[in-house]
């Protein structure tokens, strides 16, 4: 039988707080676990700030009880981020969870774009986040950005498994789905019509055409490139992490292998070029590193095996392009114009000066014809 004390310590420890007692002998353990920051000086996570886990019996939605508690707790999460600015850690997955949770039940089910939804909805879900969590980095703008994908992956995830497999029976379409009951009945109606229409019907076919083309899909979770970076740092200290590392890792199962064979067969590419790096054999240069040796040249301002944000300016570290105004450039221009009829006007007056020195010549000549024929 657990006592209450023992269960309180086991909630404790899940969320990276320690208990008094117990502080000096995790110190060493602390680095990977959530930080806090407490709005209140008296405020101190102990053992009596017990919090939920979340636990579920199989997959479902997610309401994020202990992010709530945090709140009424004054107990603040830090948001970390790595070199590159990209969210890691345990406090940046909870937040993501829980921004999906306000995006899902805070902005109505409708057909529309992000950009046309009311700001003051926006505002309640980027306050309910900076009062949750110390976003830090990024602030209000990537809290948006990532509540705007939440929704929409939203939409598409009711979209796929509970509308179009059941197209042909009204009667599974007539109510939301179970596990999401806060959805509206007139919402959800209008919905499934904008779904079912002719002209989602083509734009879903065509997101069809472009899925299809794409030949390396990645096993990621939630976590992400930066959160997969994150993880083979801990667990490789002191080697390199490139991206060919990261794309190959991506793609591996919970075994570590890879199912698919196209995938296999680059992965292996990147093997035999890694080695060759090593043994001197190959060398890389700025953007012409491994991956692209091994897939081939990158699109136009993306980059692979990184995750969505990062430009290869920003991973290479290649020179920021300089912007001039059109005040610099007009002057420039002028400037060009000026060299050009300086440089003309040059070569006028060397020949207008070869011009009178060869007229000079033929006058003090003809007078020396002229005194010599006098003087005979």
């Amino acid at each position: 039988m657990v006592s209450q004390q023992q269960t309180k310590d086991s909630g404790s420890k899940k969320l990276g707080m320690v208990a008094p007692q117990d502080k000096s002998s995790k110190e060493m353990k602390s680095s990977k676990k959530m930080k806090f920051a407490s709005s209140s000086a008296e405020t101190e996570p102990t053992s009596q700030t017990t919090l939920s886990d979340d636990s579920k019996t199989g997959r479902g939605m997610s309401t994020m009880p202990r992010v709530v508690k945090r709140k009424l707790q004054k107990l603040r999460p830090i948001v970390e981020y790595n070199k590159r600015g990209k969210g890691i850690g345990q406090a940046h997955s909870e937040m993501q969870s829980y921004i999906g949770v306000l995006a899902r039940s805070r902005v109505p089910l409708v057909d529309k774009k992000w950009a046309q939804i009311p700001k003051d909805i926006k505002e309640q879900i980027w306050e309910a986040v900076d009062m949750a969590f110390v976003v830090g980095q990024g602030g209000k703008k990537s809290v948006l950005a990532y509540a705007a994908k939440k929704w929409k992956d939203f939409k598409s995830t009711l979209t796929r498994h509970y509308i179009l497999p059941y197209t042909n029976d009204k009667e599974k379409l007539s109510q939301p789905p179970e596990i999401y009951k806060f959805i509206e009945k007139a919402q959800w109606d209008a919905f499934i019509a904008s779904r079912l229409s002719k002209d989602f019907e083509s734009v879903h076919s065509q997101h069809a055409q472009i899925r299809e083309k794409l030949e390396y899909n990645h096993r990621l979770s939630r976590k992400g490139y930066a959160g997969l970076e994150d993880q083979l740092e801990e667990t490789m200290p002191g080697v390199e992490i490139d991206r060919s590392t990261l794309w190959k890792r991506a793609r591996q199962d919970k075994h570590g292998n890879i199912p698919d064979p196209k995938v296999a067969e680059k992965a292996k590419l990147i093997d035999e070029l890694q080695k060759q790096v090593s043994e001197g054999k190959v060398r890389v240069d700025g953007s012409k590193d491994v991956l692209t040796m091994a897939l081939g040249p990158e699109h136009p301002g993306r980059l692979r095996g990184v995750g969505a944000g990062i430009s290869p300016r920003q991973y290479f570290n290649l020179p920021k392009p300089q912007r001039v105004s059109f005040d610099d450039r007009l002057k420039e221009s002028l400037r060009v114009l000026l060299q050009e009829e300086t440089k003309k006007m040059e070569a006028k007056a060397r020949e207008e000066a070869l011009r009178m020195e060869a007229k000079t010549k033929q006058l003090v000549e003809a007078g020396r014809e002229h005194f010599l024929s006098q003087l005979s």
